[in-house]
């Protein structure tokens, strides 16, 4: 709905001003307006005076720092690290060509950094789990679901900027755009403040959050189902595509998971992936019943 007025407001403009040819230009400063009034978008003009070596940059107003720097707990220093962990790369086509990069880097940056300060972790807190558990308690705190969790409760979509089809996919997917955003801010935290400030950020904002969603639980459900069937002696469990709908940017699967040839349950999700988890979730529930019974 949305896109379709910034199409009308775009004919309403031309028909009303009788403007017969419209610069590139000015084609944009319409649409960076329209961004920044109907999603509250900062997007950037095109003058002189924006250079990607300032620290004073219009699309990152000071105040917007400061309400980054109160929800992460940290004291931003070079805001030019923490604009670029918030632009997707769907936005930017958006941007002055060439000027700027998407948070893709800064994201295999943070990732290796998480996965370090949460290894050191669970290795402090836990002095006699076997390695074994620590991998898959690692695995349950850094995996795309829970950062996405996480990251939604800092209420980072407010800052991630991204294209119209990205907003609607975000709207409706099971978070990766964010979970990516909140790793390329720890890669920007760790490179504008070091390796201390990320290990705080980690451990006093992030973990409590985690913890708090009750992480540390399997949640593999794919894998639960298949060890709870072996465990009887029976085949692994086989997931089928039954049907598929909607366009191919919105795609919708259902799928259904098969023991011994017999459909034990069904379910849909936004990719095969998480369709196949969700069936699985509902065979374990009506297996557990079954044994109940």
């Amino acid at each position: 709905m949305l896109s379709v007025s910034v199409g009308t407001t775009l004919l309403w403009l031309l028909k009303n001003y009788n403007i017969k040819l419209i610069s590139l230009n000015a084609l944009k400063k319409i649409i960076n307006c329209l961004f920044e009034k109907v999603f509250n978008f900062h997007s950037i003009t095109e003058t002189t005076s924006v250079k990607s070596e300032s620290n004073n940059l219009d699309f990152f107003p000071f105040e917007k720092q400061k309400d980054l720097e109160n929800i992460l707990g940290i004291e931003i220093h070079n805001a030019e690290l923490f604009h670029q962990a918030l632009i997707h790369r769907s936005y930017l086509h958006l941007l002055p060509k060439d000027q700027f990069q998407s948070n893709e880097r800064l994201e295999f940056l943070g990732d290796s950094v998480l996965n370090l300060i949460i290894s050191e972790f669970l290795f402090s807190q836990y002095p006699n789990k076997p390695e074994g558990e620590l991998t898959k308690m690692r695995s349950w705190l850094v995996n795309k679901q829970s950062l996405a969790f996480a990251a939604k409760k800092l209420e980072l979509e407010k800052f991630v900027q991204m294209s119209f089809g990205t907003l609607r996919a975000l709207e409706r997917s099971a978070g990766t755009i964010l979970s990516n955003a909140l790793e390329a801010l720890i890669g920007a935290i760790y490179l504008d403040s070091g390796i201390e400030t990320a290990r705080k950020f980690i451990i006093a904002k992030l973990i409590p959050i985690l913890e708090s969603e009750d992480i540390f639980q399997d949640k593999n459900y794919k894998s639960i189902l298949m060890e709870k069937v072996q465990a009887v002696g029976k085949a692994p469990p086989v997931y089928k595509v039954l049907e598929e709908s909607g366009p191919p940017h919105e795609r919708i699967f259902y799928v259904g998971v098969y023991i011994d040839n017999l459909l034990i349950a069904t379910s849909s999700g936004f990719s095969k992936k998480q369709a196949e988890q969700n069936a699985a979730k509902k065979a374990i529930e009506k297996l557990l019943v079954k044994n109940k019974e």
